[in-house]
């Protein structure tokens, strides 16, 4: 016996355990249901939404002011036909005694009794109607002040609302929280990022050029750098010469530039010049 019963135990225990977590699930969805429900809610179209409603109500209400008086309106036209009805009765029911036909003026009378009769009942529907009419007509003014509130508090929590909304995406633009300012901020950091590390790399390369490591590809058809500077010394060194034959006086025979002498034919000038001038003297 306490196989059975252990065993039966086991089974309560497991569906305790999944109605447990049955709802919790339950409960999540529900949580995560009102949290997107949420999001997508937005008071500006359920407020709308709410006094479209309300006008709806509104023109039923109406409505039914239009349909009770229309009722009144038709038992007053019934009255209005018995009563002339009775009046023609009544009449009849005299003419009848005028001459001599008393059965007629009772059959008259006895008709008339049965219209006085009908009166009286549509009196008491007029009465009623025109009491539901009346009490209509005050809930549908009621309810006009109360739509007529609803309207602008609804406008005014738009306004509020609005000008809510627009502070807030104005301040989230500012603060970087907005996606739109998060991606540009993004592209910002990654054009710094770049700009920095390749201003490092040139510097590097400037650095290894200036050290050796790196030969300058302006430079590798005039010789390594040792040729170099001895070709700068050598330069300096003619300039220096050159300058100081300037300063002592005496006349360079020629200045090299390019390919050919610049000054090489100056003394053969100067010496046709004087034999010009001895030619003249002599004659």
């Amino acid at each position: 016996m306490s196989g059975p019963c252990r065993g039966t135990g086991v089974w309560k225990d497991q569906l305790t355990l999944m109605s447990g977590i049955f709802q919790r699930i339950s409960l999540i969805f529900r949580a995560k249901t009102d949290k997107a429900l949420d999001k997508l809610e937005d008071p500006r179209q359920t407020l709308d939404y709410s006094y479209q409603r309300q006008l709806e109500l509104l023109q039923k209400v109406r409505r039914g002011v239009a349909d009770v008086a229309t009722s009144r309106k038709r038992i007053e036209l019934q009255a209005n036909q018995l009563n002339t009805q009775a009046d023609k009765l009544t009449n009849q029911a005299q003419k009848a005694l005028e001459v001599g036909r008393e059965d007629l003026a009772r059959e008259a009378l006895t008709r008339r009794s049965g219209i006085q009769q009908q009166l009286s009942d549509l009196q008491v529907q007029h009465a009623q109607l025109q009491g539901e009419e009346e009490k209509l007509t005050r809930a549908s003014q009621r309810l006009q002040a109360k739509v007529d509130a609803f309207r602008t508090k609804k406008e005014t929590i738009k306004a509020t609302y609005s000008a809510a909304e627009a502070q807030t995406r104005i301040n989230e633009a500012f603060s970087g929280i907005s996606e739109e300012m998060g991606d540009v901020g993004l592209a910002i950091q990654r054009a710094e990022d770049k700009t920095a590390q390749m201003q490092a790399r040139a510097g590097a390369i400037d650095e290894l050029i200036a050290s050796g490591a790196l030969e300058d590809a302006s430079q590798l058809n005039q010789g390594d750098d040792i040729a170099r500077e001895l070709e700068a010394m050598s330069s300096q060194s003619d300039v220096e010469a050159e300058l100081a034959r300037l300063k002592s006086g005496s006349q360079p025979e020629a200045i090299e530039a390019g390919d050919g002498d610049i000054l090489a034919d100056e003394p053969e000038t100067q010496t046709q010049t004087q034999a010009s001038g001895e030619s003249k003297d002599s004659q």
